[in-house]
């Protein structure tokens, strides 16, 4: 890779690498290792300089980043909405779209063959690149700067986009059920979601929510949380956190 290139991507990455060969080798394609180690002579075995190694690496550091991000961030889901989530943001869709948001393709090292069928703009080669990227990152500067790296472009943007959809698949915000349980196991009645206002226009009302919590026989909510949102759903899910919060406040007292 030329200087400029490498200060280009580098920017993009935001690493300086102080082994930049480290990072030449995590995008260097196994077609493009084969005709160097060819016009060697073949002294160096091939898969000694391409990324697949490498990309066995950044694949175990991405999936401990990942799972240690979310069970840090959601200590409400269980362990099946956390590999679901986990799953789509390691996933090789979402990979090609960072990998692509980044410029990877045009640094690809490919041999004369994958060139001509349009390798930079494949998705197996591009997010293969990044999870070497990854390792590249992890052997030049350790673990934190690879976490860096991996929270700033990989996990933080999806997730938030994810946050924002009012429907998606991957609700981050499933407090209503974390609540339903702690109720249930600590023997109280469920909680009671009411619908206080609704306000603006059609196309962008905001509801405000309540999650009212009673004791066992009492008439009088014990807690309310209190929350808006673009919908009913989301409210009380934001309701249902605040109640949540409160209640694992009080936990011993449950």
């Amino acid at each position: 890779m030329k200087k400029e290139e490498s200060k280009e991507l580098e920017a993009s990455l935001g690493h300086k690498f102080s082994r930049p060969e480290l990072l030449d080798r995590a995008l260097t394609h196994s077609s493009h290792a084969h005709e160097e180690s060819k016009a060697a002579g073949g002294e160096a075995p091939a898969e000694k300089l391409d990324n697949e190694q490498f990309e066995f690496l950044g694949d175990a550091v991405l999936g401990l980043v990942t799972s240690q991000l979310l069970f840090e961030r959601f200590p409400a889901f269980h362990e099946g909405q956390l590999s679901k989530l986990k799953a789509h943001l390691v996933s090789a869709g979402h990979l090609v779209s960072v990998a692509a948001s980044l410029g990877l393709g045009r640094y690809l090292r490919l041999g004369r063959g994958e060139e001509r069928s349009g390798g930079r703009s494949k998705g197996t080669l591009l997010s293969d690149a990044l999870e070497a990227v990854i390792a590249a990152m992890y052997l030049d500067a350790g673990i934190e700067k690879a976490r860096d790296f991996i929270i700033g472009h990989i996990l933080e943007p999806e997730l938030d986009r994810i946050s924002k959809e009012n429907e998606s698949e991957f609700s981050l915000a499933d407090y209503k059920s974390a609540l339903q349980e702690l109720l249930q196991s600590s023997g109280w009645p469920q909680p009671v979601y009411a619908t206080v206002k609704e306000e603006g226009p059609d196309h962008r009302k905001t509801f405000t929510v309540e999650a009212r919590i009673y004791l066992q026989g009492h008439s009088k909510p014990e807690y309310v949380g209190r929350a808006e949102g673009a919908t009913k759903k989301k409210a009380e899910q934001l309701a249902a956190k605040q109640a949540l919060d409160h209640l694992r406040g009080q936990v011993q007292n449950i």
